[in-house]
């Protein structure tokens, strides 16, 4: 069964996300804006989520998760608890 460890900002909007992406792209370090402006439980540790397998998170942040491309960052990815951008540290 595969496994992945991912990390997340989680914010309430999608242009807020939009905004956190620019600044990743610009060599932003995710963990320290993660701690900054998530608002998940994660923050206090960058945003990592630790291991987990497929159907332990809503459906559209699995998808990112288990399909697309290892350490790249994804999103603003929409779900019920606001808009996330996600990396995906690895997969197995």
């Amino acid at each position: 069964m595969a496994v992945a460890s991912a990390r997340h900002i989680l914010v309430k909007t999608k242009a807020e996300a939009e905004k956190l992406k620019q600044q990743l792209e610009k060599g932003e370090d995710f963990g320290r804006l993660a701690k900054r402006h998530s608002l998940c439980n994660s923050a206090k540790r960058g945003g990592d989520l630790g291991e987990f397998r497929p159907g332990t998170m809503v459906k559209a942040f699995d998808d990112v998760v288990f399909r697309k491309k290892v350490l790249e960052i994804h999103g603003p990815v929409k779900t019920k608890f606001g808009f996330h951008l996600i990396q995906t540290l690895y997969r197995t």
